[in-house]
């Protein structure tokens, strides 16, 4: 089924987004994990799985509207320290989430509600889960202090 040019372009340009948060949490997660914060680890791990899943529900709606994919990620700037890490992830949420409400908008000018419906399910993932989630985490860091929030961090690795 040929899609809009216009919604297939966007979804493109959505998925090189997702590829790109994918491959930040990746590396923060290996940060993370490297530094014996077995907490922060997980849930970045799982963070970049969601965003592998965002991306491949992308990728196949793309495909689906005859379109040619464009795997290549965003550029990004992994973090320095866990505050540095948490703030850019939070950055990327937000700037996902407004590139989703884009996405959104577009898809109904062009009367593309399957698409649409996509992006309204990954729109609320995005804020109800990432974005809360690492809102309350610098949070945390505000009212502990970073040694206290990295001590919570640490616990333990599984298997070990």
């Amino acid at each position: 089924m040929k899609g809009h040019p216009e919604v297939v372009d966007y979804l493109k340009f959505l998925l090189r987004g997702e590829l790109a948060a994918r491959d930040q949490y990746f590396i923060h997660s290996r940060r993370y994990e490297d530094l014996g914060l077995h907490a922060l680890h997980q849930r970045m791990h799982h963070e970049m799985e969601e965003e592998t899943q965002h991306a491949d529900a992308l990728l196949r709606r793309i495909l689906f509207l005859e379109g040619t994919p464009d795997m290549t990620p965003d550029t990004f700037q992994p973090g320095e320290d866990v505050e540095d890490m948490l703030q850019r992830d939070l950055a990327t949420e937000y700037a996902v989430r407004a590139n989703l409400a884009k996405g959104v908008a577009l898809c109904e000018q062009h009367g593309d509600y399957i698409s649409r419906d996509m992006l309204v399910v990954q729109l609320a993932d995005t804020e109800e889960d990432h974005t809360h989630w690492l809102e309350q985490q610098l949070r945390l860091i505000r009212m502990l202090g970073l040694p206290l929030y990295l001590q919570r961090k640490m616990g333990e690795a599984a298997g070990g």
